[in-house]
């Protein structure tokens, strides 16, 4: 118990140091920071979409493959919540091109 103690000063002192020595040498302001950290994190984001749609296709192609063994002949018909899956897809495809684009335009206006 007494090692925790000991420490934990040290510790909190090198976590102290390190942020004023961060705050000091900062390459850009906060605002500046905050607005590439979101831009990064949205960027994330949409990859991370992008995986899940992929993933939802792979799975549903998987089905599709399963249930074509069992009947070769019958098209089964699309339910509404494929059709509303497909819908959602092609909005979100198109509202990471157009917040692609606003970035696009964004990162080439000056920074005072």
């Amino acid at each position: 118990m007494s090692e925790r103690g000991g420490t934990l000063g040290p510790f909190l002192l090198g976590v102290a140091v390190g942020a004023a020595l961060g705050a000091l040498f900062a390459p850009d302001t906060g605002e500046v920071t905050r607005r590439q950290l979101r831009k990064k994190l949205r960027g994330l984001r949409d990859l991370a979409e992008d995986k899940a749609d992929e993933l939802k296709a792979l799975v549903a192609a998987d089905d599709d493959e399963g249930d074509a063994d069992v009947e070769e002949g019958e098209a089964e018909p699309r339910s509404a919540r494929d059709e509303l899956e497909q819908r959602l897809a092609e909005a979100r495809r198109r509202r990471r091109q157009s917040s692609r684009s606003r970035d696009s335009e964004e990162e080439d206006e000056p920074v005072a």
